[in-house]
């Protein structure tokens, strides 16, 4: 009986064993007809996938930057970085630093101690030369790797920092220009491919171009509107300024009204972008673009080219400037109430010449609010202008739902709004360019991209525009203003505003001095904004701050640019003879 049990325990043990034998013997004919097809039939994927695991692309750089007349303003450098690999040691630590010291200037007592630590890769020096790099490839030193890599340069330093920007390779973190225009800077229509050894040297055959395995591929060259002279100008004459008033910061811009480029954009505090790391982002932003402010009697500019167009007075109106006016519970007054109490009937010419405030809230007042808010929206207040720059703000401008009486009166000469330096520079080329607004860049752009990215917006019509105008310029001329010429007419107001609390709630004791104005008026070439914040000491006025820097750069740039004079001088020979 034991014995049949033992018997059938045997048989099923013979049986399974069988089954789990054929189960091995077909796994193992399934593998070996698996490695026949992956190593005889199908060895073109592997071989491929292997290549791509070991293949590279060529060294990339961005395109470099230029102003309008091809003078460099932002390149890539290549550096090397320079590294001893341990687990290929030929050489002694005191070998290699006695043959590598003079070259990489370490001392070979500080180069030795390096190369003795006890890590598999050290790196010896970062961001050395071409020639340095040469120098140690001569040596064949198979221990000692060299990275390449690619540095952004300024090569102009600090001139138009806020327009380029600065470009950090190793975070991918950009500003200005380099950011705006990094699609472009980094576009590479072609480039080539190789395959590389797990330590980074090239792997020749007969495909591999040996030139493409070594030079690197560069991104597209852009081109500024920027005029580095004009730029030079600008922050020469407003860096004197600020230190002269101990301001707090400034910028000036120059555009070309009638095509919307920039020739110019100063902006301080200056920073270097070479050396971004060191600077302050106080330093680093455009506070142009991102900032608001009110901007004064400026605006009035835009006040009476709106009354004009909405047909509520035209070139020959007269108001009755009373020196003070009452709106509500608040009294508004002119600057001069207590020279001039009581004006009385003046035309446009003095309400820009003598800034009157009361002339100018009258003037609003002849607007209803919502006709005021749909001119200031045709201006581009409340909106972005369209800068080709990052980091531009809207501003503020409240809808005239929430206008009450005084926000509807001190729109009139500057206080209502809040709006950022690039929106006045865009709203007053209205006025220079027959009523059209031009959408402000840095970029000189082809004449299909300029289609697509440049707007032009029928702010007035040109008639009106001229008005306008006419009636600046007059206000130039007929004063004692400091910016007035002998050979240009220049249309321009300056302005004056008290600066907000950094929590908006209540003003400090500090002023905005502007001034904004184009030239030559009869045919405007250029636009020059001028804004000053904060400046200390004597009479501080858009006046007596702002305007100087803008005779001065006015002055200068009329050259740089050759600017046609529209002013009818006579000879002072002649004049003489005529007296005698």
């Amino acid at each position: 009986m034991r014995r049949s049990v033992n018997t059938n325990k045997n048989k099923v043990f013979s049986d399974r064993l069988v089954w789990i034998q054929g189960f091995f013997l077909i796994a193992i004919m399934l593998f070996i007809v698996y490695l026949f097809c992956v190593q005889v039939l199908d060895v073109r994927h592997f071989r491929a996938k292997a290549k791509k695991q070991r293949r590279a692309s060529s060294f990339v750089m961005r395109g470099n930057i230029y102003d309008r007349n091809g003078i460099k303003l932002a390149t890539d450098t290549v550096y090397y970085d320079i590294f001893a690999r341990k687990e290929d040691f030929v050489h002694t630590p005191e070998e290699l630093a006695k043959l590598l010291a003079p070259i990489l200037k370490i001392s070979q007592v500080d180069l030795t101690e390096k190369l003795k630590q006890d890590v598999s890769l050290i790196s010896l020096k970062k961001n050395v030369d071409r020639r340095t790099r040469d120098q140690i490839a001569k040596l064949n030193l198979r221990e000692i790797p060299m990275d390449k890599k690619s540095i952004r340069t300024y090569p102009q330093g600090t001139l138009a920092a806020h327009i380029l920007g600065y470009y950090n390779f190793d975070a991918d973190v950009a500003s200005g220009v380099e950011l705006t225009a990094k699609d472009i800077l980094e576009s590479v229509t072609k480039t080539s491919n190789f395959e590389m050894t797990p330590k980074g040297k090239v792997i020749y055959n007969i495909s591999t171009d040996p030139v493409a395995a070594t030079k690197p591929v560069k991104g597209k060259d852009v081109t500024l509107t920027i005029d580095a002279a004009v730029q030079h100008v600008c922050e020469k004459e407003l860096m004197k300024a600020i230190e002269k008033f101990k301001a707090h910061r400034g910028a000036v811009i120059v555009m070309n009204p009638k095509n919307g480029e920039i020739l110019a954009y100063a902006v301080y505090p200056y920073f270097d972008p070479n050396n971004f790391k060191n600077a302050t982002s106080f330093q680093t932003k455009n506070w142009t673009l991102t900032d608001v402010f009110p901007p004064g009697s400026t605006f009035k500019t835009i006040t009476v080219a709106s009354a004009i167009e909405l047909g509520k007075i035209n070139r020959y109106s007269r108001i009755n400037d009373t020196g003070k006016i009452k709106i509500g519970w608040w009294t508004i007054k002119n600057y001069d109430y207590n020279r001039h109490p009581n004006p009385g009937m003046i035309d446009l010419v003095y309400l820009f010449e003598h800034s009157s405030n009361v002339g100018s809230v009258i003037v609003a007042q002849m607007m209803s609010k919502y006709e005021f808010y749909n001119m200031l929206k045709k201006f581009g207040f409340g909106e972005k202008t369209g800068i080709d720059l990052p980091g531009e703000s809207v501003g503020i401008l409240k809808y005239p739902s929430k206008w009450d009486t005084s926000d509807h009166a001190s729109m009139g000469y500057g206080y209502g709004s809040s709006v950022t330096a690039i929106q006045m520079v865009s709203a007053v080329s209205a006025l220079a360019n027959d009523g059209v607004r031009v959408t402000p860049h840095v970029i000189k752009y082809s004449p299909e991209e300029e289609a697509i990215k440049i707007k032009r917006v029928q702010v007035m019509t040109p008639e009106h525009a001229r008005v306008v105008t006419d009636l600046l310029t007059e206000s130039i001329n007929r004063g004692k203003s400091p910016i007035k010429s002998d050979s240009y007419n220049i249309a321009a107001k300056t302005g004056t505003s008290i600066k907000p609390k950094e929590n908006g709630s209540g003003y400090t004791d500090k002023l905005y001095t502007s001034i904004v104005g184009y030239m030559p008026s009869s045919d405007p070439q250029v636009l020059i904004y001028v804004i000053v914040d904060s400046a200390q000491g004597g009479e501080i006025w858009g006046n007596t701050v702002a305007a100087p820097i803008f005779k001065e750069i006015s002055t200068q740039i009329s050259r740089i640019l050759n600017l046609q004079p529209d002013k009818i001088t006579v000879n002072n020979d002649f004049q003489k003879g005529i007296k005698e």
